[in-house]
């Protein structure tokens, strides 16, 4: 419990944030009224190494994505969101184990469905010339499957009549494995493919999963750089 005149919030580290903070999580105690950038403020002072970064993140408090200007309460979770790597019917999984594509399918389809469309995506053995030895996912998963159901329902109202269901996998993968696989299903192959190549664009975009590429001559999180 906070100090009376403070509050006491809970901050969450993922990918590059974690490992230049050497934190997954940590408590902080705020005067009442601060906001998030008093926040990033705070932390940049803590943490040198995660100063740099902090123009390249995204913040989420209790797993919704918002401004610098956005009040922390007292209980709040905040998360910092590096960039990342990419309710309707379906399944939306966050998941460490191996992903088969049937899972997906088995979860759009039905009698009434003609149209069906899958995409499954795996690790390459190279980027730009440089041989992939492994890959490792990380996420903040309650976020991630809550961003993945609201890609569903997205989709489900531009395409109408479409659902859609997105598995993504954390780990450790070596090229070749599945890293997520995506189906939609309508009555129309139209809306299928629409919905489907949707998915796979809003994905990129606002999913905190992120990405780690071992290289035989080094590593780097992708959208960060080297």
């Amino acid at each position: 419990m906070a100090d009376a005149g403070n509050v006491r919030i809970t901050v969450l580290y993922f990918a590059a944030a974690r490992e230049r903070t050497g934190q997954v999580r940590e408590s902080l105690d705020l005067p009442e009224g601060s906001h998030v950038r008093d926040v990033l403020r705070l932390l940049s002072a803590k943490y040198a190494a995660l100063a740099p970064l902090l123009p390249h993140l995204r913040v989420a408090v209790d797993q919704e994505f918002v401004g610098p200007d956005a009040p922390v309460r007292d209980g709040a979770e905040l998360a910092l969101i590096p960039p990342v790597a990419g309710g309707a019917p379906g399944k939306f999984l966050v998941v460490d184990r191996p992903l088969r594509l049937e899972e997906v399918v088995e979860a759009v389809s039905g009698e009434s469905y003609g149209g069906l469309v899958t995409f499954s995506g795996s690790v390459r053995n190279q980027t730009k010339g440089r041989r992939v030895l492994r890959l490792e996912y990380e996420a903040y998963a309650p976020m991630a499957e809550k961003k993945l159901a609201e890609i569903g329902a997205e989709a489900a109202e531009r395409f109408p009549g479409v659902r859609v269901s997105i598995i993504h996998r954390v780990g450790t993968l070596v090229p070749g494995e599945l890293a997520v696989v995506i189906a939609a299903a309508s009555p129309h192959r139209k809306e299928a493919f629409g919905g489907c190549e949707y998915a796979i664009e809003r994905l990129k975009q606002d999913v905190p999963i992120w990405k780690k590429e071992f290289f035989e001559d080094g590593e780097v999180w992708v959208g960060l750089g080297p």
